[in-house]
């Protein structure tokens, strides 16, 4: 069978599977904006009402993770660098828990995904195509939640707590000695990338600085009313990827 064909041949079962799979839900949002709260009480909650769910944390990859961390701590990583180690983590939960278990009909909360990413790298002064290109090809999510909160609010959420690390607070790039000083003028740009991005993408936005509660019965209801985003035509292209290279395996199956 040609090669052409084979993958004509995946992307009729892909659509053939589509709701069949499960939910891709991503949690995003600035340091501070209590997204991984969220995230923990939405998982409980779809939990209770009987659903599968899987976690995928940002940078937690153990292939790629110890490398990332090693060269954070010797503070010698460069915004393009930073990209390219954070893209290899993220392609490889993509291709080794992501889309298993969605295919295997399970729900995916992502605490950070590819918007992580661009809002970040961005304001690091990173072109956008450029980031794009290194994280390709990309599987959206189903929906994703957007904590938003102000700067001064995220600045003060993270003082209560610790002080921000190197990378953390943007040190790399604002060439400021105080994390504090540099962590709230990072932090703006970032917000900002993410503003833009809810825009683009349509992110569900939510008020992170409204009390827990109020927000968690938020996204039950926003999610309870909302619609899953067909298998999007630049999704094929990361699934057919993951399936090539898997396609001797008898783990995991489209039909």
């Amino acid at each position: 069978m040609s090669s052409s064909v084979s993958r004509k041949r995946l992307r009729e079962l892909l659509v053939k599977q589509e709701e069949k799979r499960g939910y891709l839900i991503a949690f995003e949002g600035p340091d501070g904006s209590g997204k991984t709260t969220q995230r923990k009480l939405f998982k409980s909650w779809l939990e209770s009402e009987g659903h599968e769910v899987v976690t995928s944390k940002w940078n937690s990859s153990p292939l790629i993770k110890p490398l990332v961390k090693a060269r954070k701590a010797a503070h010698s990583l460069s915004p393009e660098e930073f990209c390219l180690l954070h893209a290899a983590d993220f392609r490889y939960r993509l291709e080794t828990v992501i889309l298993p278990e969605l295919w295997g009909g399970k729900m995916v909360i992502a605490d950070r995904y590819v918007f992580t990413a661009l809002a970040r790298d961005a304001a690091r002064g990173l072109e956008l195509d450029w980031i794009l290109n290194a994280y390709a090809p990309l599987f959206w999510p189903d929906v994703v939640f957007y904590f938003s909160v102000s700067p001064e609010t995220s600045g003060k959420r993270i003082a209560a707590t610790r002080s921000p690390k190197f990378y953390e607070a943007g040190q790399d790039v604002t060439d400021l000695e105080d994390p504090f000083v540099s962590y709230q003028k990072f932090i703006s740009r970032c917000i900002q990338e993410y503003e833009a991005l809810a825009k683009i993408f349509q992110f569900v936005t939510v008020d992170a600085e409204q009390s827990i509660y109020d927000q968690h019965k938020l996204i039950r209801k926003l999610f309870q009313q909302g619609r899953r985003r067909s298998l999007a035509e630049w999704n094929f292209d990361a699934v057919l990827d993951w399936r090539e290279n898997v396609l001797a395996s008898p783990e995991v199956r489209l039909a």
